[in-house]
């Protein structure tokens, strides 16, 4: 449709003098500001005319773009990761801008023909840090990325000498974001469960009335935005065009809006108030794994410091960091159980419907684990909360159904052991994440994975790893394309 139209106006224009009279630099920028005025949706648009073989022009509306700057060369890419091996320079444009591309220079513009300034931006991130550096997948490279990323993601922001957590990004707001008086945390997929422990972690340590919304819901069910309302945004990408739409609703009724992204210089990051990057490097395959876990590190580090602020106690907010600065090498032991999940797995291949179960703070981690075997394995899996699981999905076991219950220590334990009992007793077959050393939860299971002991709250970075190390191997059993699942992609840039 957009090539037929600027064909068509290019066609019926009156040339250099249309050109001239709007301000457009030739005949085939005024045809493509012209078209691009007409057209409802989104794009991302790179587009060339054989009128005018010197010239490139790009343009965006809900799609990312991005013109990367190299020694005399230009590329247009959709994400960073594409040009870094040319150049680390990069103009990332926003919406209803486009950009003009010859061998001189380039210019941008508004669709209105408004001259726009664009600054170079620098790429964080080398071409080292997308290649597979001997793993045979991107997806479990970045699942055994997780310790580094981590301590990566809290380096600097963690200040174990005075108790208190440091983000610069959102300095700025943090008056604001203390005296919040409702939380609204919006996003999708894997960060829509990360969300979910988010909303978990401000009840429970700055006891603020949280809510989660998936992003594609949030905006049309004409949500309650009142003063003191903060809304918190958090996507891998900064481009999921939901959570982009969604911080765009909330801005218009008046919200301070942050982000939580990973991506620098994506949408989300240029529309929000505030934000904190998640700096874990590019995440290349599809399923999301090191992400998610820095969205939970940022998501406890947010919430440490509001509660510290708001009643905390000092000493109560140094455990709590001092915990969470043991994670990463937390989380590497856990990777060394690998080739036992791969056994597991391997055991259960067969199935092709499994259960995810567990409460509380695990709750989401149940979900996650339940999407990351779908996305990848292609197997049917359900996340539920334990005890909703006699409310009708109970009826669905039967013998040798997988069912993994997340069931670590915490004060909901003796009740997910009942939860155990009832799936144990209807025939199915039970693999649970426990607390090593917990060796009462160990005989009633067929499958047992043991994690270090963490405080409940932090206790999901943890368990959701060898969740994410299931669904890979389960994954890999099958013979599927780990890192490219069918039907997916890594930036959901459409609504």
């Amino acid at each position: 449709v957009a090539a037929n139209l600027i064909g068509y106006f290019f066609a019926k224009g009156n040339g250099e003098q249309d050109a001239e009279k709007a301000g457009a630099q030739n005949k085939f920028e005024w045809a493509v500001q012209k078209t691009l005025r007409e057209l409802h949706g989104t794009y991302g648009l790179a587009i060339i005319c054989s009128d005018f073989p010197r010239m490139l022009i790009g343009a965006r509306k809900g799609s990312p773009l991005i013109l990367g700057v190299g020694d005399n060369e230009y590329i247009l890419a959709s994400d960073a990761a594409a040009i870094v091996e040319h150049t680390t320079r990069a103009v990332y444009l926003s919406d209803n801008e486009m950009v003009a591309v010859t061998p001189d220079g380039f210019h941008t513009k508004t669709l209105d023909n408004i001259t726009v300034t664009k600054d170079l931006s620098q790429i964080e991130f080398s071409l080292e840090q997308i290649e597979l550096d001997g793993f045979p997948h991107h997806m479990l490279k970045e699942i055994f990325e997780q310790p580094k990323a981590l301590s990566t993601c809290m380096g600097g922001r963690i200040d174990k000498r005075n108790g208190k957590i440091v983000l610069g990004g959102i300095a700025n707001h943090l008056r604001e974001f203390t005296l919040a008086r409702h939380l609204v945390l919006t996003a999708c997929g894997t960060a829509f469960h990360a969300s979910l422990v988010g909303e978990f972690l401000f009840e429970r340590l700055a006891r603020i009335s949280t809510e989660t919304e998936y992003a594609s819901e949030f905006r049309y069910r004409n949500p309650i935005i009142e003063d003191g309302t903060v809304v918190i945004a958090v996507s891998q990408s900064g481009e999921t065009a939901d959570t982009l739409a969604a911080v765009e609703e909330a801005k218009e009724r008046g919200a301070t809006v942050l982000g939580i992204v990973n991506a620098v210089g994506s949408s989300i990051a240029r529309a929000t108030d505030a934000g904190v990057y998640l700096h874990v490097g590019p995440e290349v395959g599809v399923a999301s794994t090191k992400a998610f876990t820095a969205q939970l590190a940022v998501l406890s580090m947010l919430a440490i410091e509001m509660g510290r602020r708001r009643l905390m106690s000092t000493a109560e907010a140094a455990c709590y960091i001092d915990e969470l600065s043991k994670i990463p090498d937390k989380i590497s032991r856990i990777l060394e159980q690998s080739d036992r999940i791969k056994e597991i797995a391997a055991a259960n291949i067969d199935r092709n419907n499994w259960l995810f179960l567990g409460r509380g703070f695990n709750y989401p981690v149940a979900l996650e684990g339940a999407l990351k075997l779908k996305e990848i394995s292609y197997i049917h899996a359900e996340g539920l909360p334990a005890a909703e699981m006699k409310h009708g999905p109970i009826a669905l076991i039967n013998d040798g159904m997988p069912a993994v219950f997340i069931a670590t220590a915490g004060p909901q334990y003796d009740k997910i052991m009942g939860n155990i009992a009832e799936v144990r007793a209807r025939g199915g077959k039970i693999i649970v994440v426990a607390t090593e050393g917990d060796e009462s939860i160990k005989q009633h299971a067929d499958q047992f994975i043991a994690i270090p002991d963490a405080p409940e709250i932090l206790q999901p970075m943890l368990t959701v790893v060898p969740l994410q190390l299931l669904a890979y191997h389960a994954a890999v059993l099958r013979g599927h394309d780990v890192d490219k699942p069918r039907n997916l992609a890594k930036s959901v840039t459409v609504e």
